[in-house]
């Protein structure tokens, strides 16, 4: 009997150690989930160098305290390149989450005019955020809206073209006319041209199926060609090398990911980088940052990279100190 008595105690009191252990728990799991934080990410259009800044604000929010399926949900969508798309995705993210990620110029602009004015916006590697009407200054952004941009370095751009091509005068620029990112940076490269006492040549196209013709007729009129920062030209690369090549002429865009898509060579800043800057921005501001008073943060440390299949394709060789410190700090593409 003694035994059966002392069994039914420990029973007893195992579950009532269990009850009151139990709520704490669960009242610790409500916690836990309460403090997840909505975050929506808006994208442009799919391009290497558009995803490899989203990749770059992910890890950045993570670098900063925020991790998928721990503490955050990141709501992800991709315009495609569709106005109307922007539009009503931006409509979508704004009315659920805390904070908002633009990637490239238009997504940014239509989540600033869908958010409200206390809704943080962080730009994910926007070329001019001041010029683009996105904040006041970039030193001081003066309402919700900062983040991150990236400075191209046209002088060492086109310093790498003279030495690839030291004859060559003519250089072909080819941009989408309403890209505002693509624009700045077109023009940017065309001054330092210019100043250089080279001739600058313009092509404009309006999307990306204006781009086999423009490009057709542009080959046949300079010695090589800048691709600049500009959405269009950077999702249609390809075709643009494609089209270069018949005439065996060079392409040399800015950004790192258009070189495997057929560019011979650039000098380039990280576009992952830019979006690491961007994440770590959003995790500081939701935080208790202020985005008033948080200045733009640029990336403009560059490097080489070099394509070999497309130095064999147009028989051009690279200077030594190039590819030297392509394999030393940059990339080189086999």
């Amino acid at each position: 009997m003694k035994r059966m008595i002392a069994f039914i105690s420990a029973i007893v009191a195992f579950l009532g150690f269990a009850l009151f252990t139990e709520h704490p728990q669960n009242d610790n799991q409500q916690t836990q989930k309460e403090k997840v934080v909505r975050v929506g990410i808006l994208q442009l259009i799919t391009h290497p160098a558009l995803d490899q800044i989203h990749q770059g604000v992910v890890d950045g929010l993570k670098e900063g305290g925020f991790t998928e399926g721990k503490n955050l949900k990141i709501d992800f969508l991709n315009a495609q390149g569709d106005q109307s798309n922007l539009k009503t995705m931006s409509q979508q993210l704004a009315n659920k989450d805390k904070l908002l990620v633009g990637i490239a110029t238009p997504a940014a602009q239509s989540l600033v005019n869908s958010a409200t004015k206390t809704t943080p916006v962080i730009l994910a590697g926007i070329s001019t955020p001041a010029t683009s009407g996105l904040v006041k200054t970039e030193q001081r952004p003066g309402a919700n809206v900062t983040g991150s941009s990236g400075i191209n370095p046209v002088e060492k751009q086109l310093a790498l073209i003279r030495l690839v091509m030291p004859h060559a005068k003519k250089i072909g620029i080819i941009y989408t006319s309403s890209d505002h990112g693509g624009q700045a940076n077109a023009r940017a490269f065309y001054q330092v041209v210019k100043k250089a006492g080279l001739t600058p040549k313009m092509y404009t196209i309006s999307n990306t199926n204006d781009l086999q013709q423009v490009a057709s007729q542009m080959v046949t009129q300079v010695d090589a060609v800048y691709a600049p920062q500009d959405n269009n030209v950077a999702s249609a690369m390809k075709t643009l090398a494609n089209v270069a090549n018949k005439e065996n002429i060079p392409v040399f865009p800015c950004a790192e990911t258009m070189v495997p898509d057929g560019g011979l060579a650039s000098y380039a800043i990280n576009q992952r980088e830019q979006g690491r800057i961007a994440g770590i921005m959003a995790a500081n501001v939701l935080r208790g940052r202020k985005t008033a008073t948080y200045p733009v943060e640029h990336v403009t440390k560059g490097y080489y990279i070099v394509n070999l299949q497309e130095m064999r394709k147009l028989h051009i060789k690279i200077p030594r100190q190039i590819m030297q410190q392509a394999e030393k700090s940059g990339r080189i593409i086999k």
